[in-house]
């Protein structure tokens, strides 16, 4: 049972080789380089990675034309921030093999996030990574993308290990990027006037979500950071949005006082 791992990457050349290093039980390493500029295409393809450059912020777009390049039957997909561990390799080798007439056609992993590179986050995500080939119709949604997939999903053991949010400067650089498609998406699906106490409860709820529900309060002042931090992000997002929204009420003002 073949596997052929796929890793969407941008600028990433000090996380690419412990990455790649990882998944050294997969069949074929596929690298779809979303526009770098620094040495990330260069490294990979030193480790024996097929490296593809396709430039897009459709992450979607990324993940589908990825599926497209990959021989395997069975197709995973990991973050350059990721790392699979032995464990979770070595149950992906297995279940493969063993759920073969289960009718199973994808799994979900466990990923264990860690902030600012050694703080491992209480809460455990589990997300939708493996999947077989001809059951994986595609990917939608343009930032948070999520998977179609044909029949059943099973679930694995071992870990996903994620490195996100590493310092300050990462952190800030990234919501910049993101937000800016965030805010988009929001004000083409006509999201309502943002107004004053909009601010507060969009804010209210990522702290509370990420320092209670997610108990971002067990790892200290990590926690406490990151947590102010996602509701940093939010108020970024949603500025963004008042921002868009307000320029086209000054658009339609001048046009109203011009008649």
């Amino acid at each position: 049972m073949s596997i052929s791992a796929i890793v969407i990457v941008k600028n990433g050349e000090d996380l690419i080789l412990d990455c790649l290093d990882s998944l050294s039980f997969c069949d074929e390493i596929i690298v779809i380089d979303g526009g770098s500029e620094d040495k990330t295409a260069e490294i990979a393809e030193k480790k024996g990675a097929v490296v593809y450059r396709h430039e897009t912020e459709d992450f979607s777009e990324s993940r589908n034309f990825g599926l497209e390049k990959t021989a395997g039957k069975w197709v995973l997909y990991v973050d350059v921030d990721e790392r699979v561990t032995p464990e979770l390799a070595g149950n992906i080798r297995q279940r493969i093999v063993t759920d073969v007439n289960s009718g199973i056609s994808a799994y979900k992993v466990l990923r264990k996030n860690y902030y600012f590179g050694n703080y491992p986050w209480p809460y455990i995500e589990k997300l939708e990574r493996l999947f077989k080939k001809d059951k994986l119709k595609g990917w939608q949604g343009k930032l948070h993308e999520s998977p179609v997939i044909e029949g059943k999903v099973g679930e694995l053991e071992g870990y996903l290990l994620h490195y996100t949010h590493r310092d300050l400067t990462s952190m800030v650089n990234k919501t910049l990027e993101w937000s800016k498609t965030e805010s988009e998406l929001r004000f083409s699906s006509n999201h309502p006037k943002m107004t004053w106490w909009r601010f507060p409860r969009v804010m209210i709820t990522a702290f509370f979500n990420s320092y209670i529900r997610q108990g971002g309060y067990k790892i200290g002042t990590a926690g406490l950071i990151e947590s102010i931090y996602q509701s940093f992000s939010m108020f970024i997002t949603y500025a963004r949005l008042w921002e868009m929204q307000d320029k086209v009420k000054s658009q339609k003002s001048k046009v109203k006082s011009s008649i």
